[in-house]
């Protein structure tokens, strides 16, 4: 029996379950470190299936390690659970309908992403026990993905040190070994406090927190040209100081989130930031408390694990979709904006169950994520599966409403499959680890991980 026909085999065997824990997590809609039921669910689930599990892994109270086996290599399987805020919708529906409004709503899929890794675990594990593999197959459940930069802060703690290879997916709407190179990115906020007085009778004496807010902005709106060319400074203003416009307010409060192809150039730009806040306190006659938010390091590609990959994903393929399932997807992009529907009308994919091609050169995306972190520390791979209709915009009401479906699952399952194989073909090779571990050196080019956030920053939750 091969390690594929054992895959297929523990995947089929726990589907049931497996889709059961999905929707669970899909219900919870658990944001950023407040992933207690999701965490506790998958922990739960492993520790059923004989896995040891560190609760709490590095003081993250919704973090956690999952291990079975001893010895090397250790492959590791990363899995994420967190859901986003104000994107309440009810599932199975082609329509703006929110659950809770204002609520939270998995709108990137991360109630699949830990599931399908949670499938790929347990199918490594039968693999390793049936075809006698030493090693030790790990499970990391790794919270706040979505802005909270919860790999980071595992990664600061040590948690993936030792590791030989890892491996994680996404679900996307088409099928793919992930190649690609990301953005490093940090957050922080700056708090500007003055003097309230009355606008009409005494501004004289108020001293404006929300002037320094604008005067901020307006001095970043300055420096976004004398940054790197792929360099980002977004912001949200998180604080006006309050509803009335005859108070001159005495608080106010603005989010920045600067991104950048490399962690020193983050550092350099966020740096320049603090000035403009600085300069914006001085002007204004107010002061501005700086806090660090999050963190994440830009994303190491690896040649070696995304084309192993895709040999798996071309054995396995993408899943296959029943006729209710491509008209309910296809009810979900009537709903996309006009210029998207242009796209997949061109296109002519409704769901995809077509492999893409490798991409043998990294792709370079203007987004981050703190995968970034831990392809920093180990070689990395991914794997990206389809499981919502074609053209379905991240993070949107759509993404939501899909998360429960039938074909959601099947893609999820898929790409347990796929990580499952790969890993195990990196158990029974230490060649390819070896070459793996090669090219992360070379990539690194003599740099080593010296993470984004500051030794004094504690994960925090949505403020």
């Amino acid at each position: 029996m091969t390690y594929i026909d054992i895959i297929e085999r523990v995947v089929a065997d726990k589907a049931e379950g497996l889709r059961s824990a999905a929707n669970e997590i899909w219900s919870f809609a658990e944001i950023r470190y407040e992933e207690y039921k999701s965490a506790a669910l998958l922990a739960d689930l492993l520790e059923a299936e004989g896995f040891a599990v560190e609760r709490r892994a590095g003081g993250i109270e919704t973090a956690f390690v999952a291990s079975y086996g001893k010895g090397q290599p250790v492959v590791a399987v990363l899995g994420e659970f967190d859901a986003l805020p104000n994107l309440s919708q009810e599932g199975d529906v082609a329509g703006y309908k929110p659950v809770v409004p204002g609520g939270n709503g998995h709108g990137c899929g991360h109630n699949l992403l830990g599931v399908g890794s949670l499938a790929a675990a347990l199918a490594l594990k039968a693999c390793k026990d049936e075809l006698g593999l030493a090693g030790t197959v790990r499970f990391y459940g790794c919270p706040a993905e979505e802005g909270g930069g919860g790999k980071a802060f595992m990664a600061r703690e040590g948690l993936f040190d030792g590791v030989d290879v890892a491996f994680t997916w996404h679900p996307w709407d088409e099928n793919l070994a992930y190649h690609a190179r990301m953005l490093a990115t940090n957050q922080v906020y700056f708090t500007f406090r003055g003097v309230s007085a009355h606008a009409g009778f005494e501004p004289h004496l108020g001293r404006s927190a929300l002037d320094a807010v604008e005067l901020m902005n307006v001095g970043a709106n300055f420096l976004r040209e004398h940054i790197v060319q792929d360099g980002r400074i977004h912001y949200a203003i998180t604080d006006t100081g309050g509803k009335a416009p005859n108070v001159v307010q005495s608080q106010a409060e603005v989010l920045y989130k600067v991104r950048a192809p490399l962690m020193d150039q983050v550092r350099d730009i966020t740096e320049r930031v603090t000035d403009v806040a600085r300069g914006a306190a001085l002007m204004t006659g107010t002061e501005v408390e700086i806090t660090f938010d999050a963190a994440s390091a830009d994303l190491i590609p690896n040649a070696t694990l995304a084309g192993m990959i895709h040999q798996e994903l071309d054995k396995i393929g993408g899943a296959s979709f029943s006729n209710s399932e491509k008209e309910f997807a296809a009810e979900i992009q009537r709903t996309f904006p006009r210029d998207v529907q242009a796209r997949i009308e061109k296109r002519g994919t409704i769901l995809s169950g077509h492999v893409n091609e490798l991409v043998e050169k990294p792709t370079f995306l203007h987004g981050s994520t703190d995968v970034g972190d831990v392809s920093w520390i180990v070689p990395t791979g991914q794997v990206y599966m389809a499981t919502s209709a074609y053209g379905t915009p991240p993070h949107s009401w759509q993404m939501v409403a899909q998360g429960k479906t039938s074909y959601a699952h099947k893609g999820m399952l898929q790409a347990g499959k796929v990580m499952a194989a790969a890993a195990a073909r990196c158990l029974q090779d230490s060649e390819l680890i070896g070459r793996a571990r090669q090219e992360h050196v070379r990539e690194l080019g003599g740099a080593s991980y010296k993470p984004l956030i500051p030794l004094e920053t504690k994960p925090m939750k949505v403020r």
